[in-house]
């Protein structure tokens, strides 16, 4: 073989490594051009990003989760209050009082989608009485009637979060007989035993003294599994009460008005006959 023959098989040679080359280099130069559009996923800022995108929850879902939590807890705890005696629900308080805040804050979200509350019927209802009447709240939950009149107030519930409140069970109030003018039950007959709490007041109240009662309405609705109310008054007048009104104007909740007659039993040598107040449950949403 001449030397020029040598010379151009090199030179075929180089041509085809160069052109392997080429196109080696073809798809990768198309693949970094299509790539550099993009998020390097290998970019250690890029990835972090990424990852906190994916793991952390929005704080629109993790405030659904809790108000979730907090409505099964306030469930469980407004369940255990109708179904038990009020000795009982002092003591399960009392074991843990941590329960009784959680209660109270599920209790004011459901308030919250009340037109009208009934403390704040009874709150008007009283700054058109006498400032020194004498009131005996019971379940007073954080005291709103104490802080909304002039009047002396005996604030009572299952737990004192507030130097005003007196921790007690309210069939057994630390409160002298007859020394009350007003006894106001806003909500709060809730235990089984719940005419022992009636029972209490009327042993507080002065003759001529105003026992208020507001329930929630369906509790009092006898077509739905309800008290009628006209028994629960006529067993609230055989401890010795009039009926002065019964107000059925608002829409969630029913407001009881009786004064008292005297210490003595209207229907002398006869059991009073109670009703049964439907549990007031809420269903899981």
């Amino acid at each position: 073989m001449t030397k020029s023959e040598i010379e151009s098989k090199k030179r075929k040679k180089k041509s085809r490594n160069h052109g392997v080359q080429k196109n080696n280099n073809k798809p990768i130069n198309n693949h970094y051009e299509n790539e550099k559009h993009q998020i390097p996923l290998s970019s250690p800022s890029s990835s972090s990003k990424l990852g906190k995108l994916k793991t952390k929850p929005s704080s629109t879902f993790l405030d659904k989760m809790r108000a979730r939590l907090s409505g099964g807890h306030f469930r469980m705890i407004n369940e255990k209050l109708y179904t038990c005696t009020g000795k009982e629900a002092l003591d399960y308080f009392q074991e843990d009082p941590s329960l009784f805040d959680m209660y109270h804050a599920g209790y004011k979200t459901q308030m919250s989608t009340w037109p009208e509350k009934p403390v704040n019927v009874i709150i008007k209802w009283l700054k058109k009485q006498s400032p020194s009447m004498v009131v005996a709240d019971f379940g007073c939950g954080d005291a709103l009637i104490a802080k909304s009149v002039t009047n002396k107030v005996f604030s009572l519930d299952l737990v004192s979060n507030d130097p005003k409140v007196i921790a007690c069970d309210m069939s057994n109030a630390p409160i002298v007989s007859s020394s009350v003018d007003v006894a106001v039950f806003c909500l709060s007959l809730m235990g089984t035993n719940y005419q022992s709490y009636i029972e209490e007041a009327n042993r507080v109240l002065k003759p001529g003294g105003w026992l208020l009662i507001a329930e929630v309405k369906s509790r009092f609705d006898p077509t739905n599994g309800g008290a009628d109310p006209e028994k629960f008054s006529r067993a609230i007048s055989d401890l010795g009460f009039n009926s002065v009104k019964q107000d059925f104007s608002n829409k969630m909740f029913i407001l009881f008005y009786f004064t008292k007659k005297d210490n003595k039993r209207k229907s002398k040598g006869k059991e009073t006959e109670w009703p049964m107040l439907k549990p007031c449950l809420y269903k899981r949403r």
